[in-house]
Order: C-alpha cells, then structure tokens, then sequence
C-alpha cells in the first residue's frame, strides 16, 4: 500500500498547521479541540518547518514547568521533521516511524505539505490489507 492511499482513504480532512509564533498554550487547546495528537509548524502552510506533538509539549512541561506554555511553537518544535511522499510504501513508512519513535510525518511533494500520516493511519491501512489478503487466499483454498 503507498502513502497516497492511505491519505485517500482518511479522506479530505485537510492538515492542521499553526505559525512558528503561535503559543503552546493555544496549540494544547486546538490539539484537545480537534482530537489531535501533532500540528504541522509552517509559515505558509506549505513549507514543513517543524512538527509539534504531544510528546513534544508533556516532555518540556515536565522539564520547565507550566510556563513553557507561554514560549512559542518554534521553541519546542522538532525542526526538520521526517517526511514521507504521496509514492513511498506503507511499510516503509511504518519502519521509519517505528526506529525514529515518532508518530506523525508529514506528507509532501514537490517540498509542499499535502498531507500528514500517523502510526495509527498506516496500522489500519496495513492491517486492512492483510485482511483482503487473508480473504483472498482463503478464496482460493476453499476454491472460491
């Protein structure tokens, strides 16, 4: 399965990006609002500059304390997040999450956002795809 089928079947849900200056405090209340657990960082909604989870938030807060509510995403973000394209493999996406320990990667092309994929996206695709498979050869045994 390709990341461009996973977006698919999520369907247009659009990405959820905030400006590096935005305030941790308003990134918690839009990650609880839209049941979230990540936010693209871009100036313009098309050029990844970071990503923002999470784990990123609970991490600093545990080390500063609730005033790392007050700093700005770009103080927390991960710059520089792996991304994936609309053509690489379900799979492969799967691994790189798993060995980086991150659960959200932006989907670009052309180095413009146009989606983002979680762990749990790529799980239910794959998971989805074993189960047809199982179907198929079970067909295929019964002589269907």
């Amino acid at each position: 399965m390709l990341v461009h089928q996973i977006l698919n079947a999520k369907g247009d849900t659009g990405v959820v990006t905030i400006k590096p200056g935005t305030k941790v405090s308003e990134v918690t209340h839009l990650l609880a609002e839209r049941r979230i657990g990540g936010v693209i960082v871009s100036s313009d909604g098309k050029a990844v500059e970071g990503i923002l989870s999470e784990r990123d938030i609970v991490r600093t807060l545990a080390l500063k304390g609730a005033s790392c509510l007050d700093e700005e995403a770009r103080e927390m973000m991960t710059r520089s997040p792996s991304c994936c394209a609309p053509g690489d493999q379900a799979d492969d996406i799967l691994q790189r999450m798993t060995d980086g320990r991150f659960r959200h990667m932006p989907v670009t092309q052309n180095n413009e956002l146009i989606g983002i994929v979680t762990i749990g996206d790529v799980v239910k695709a794959r998971l989805q795809e074993l189960s047809m498979e199982k179907d198929a050869l079970e067909g295929m045994i019964m002589g269907h």
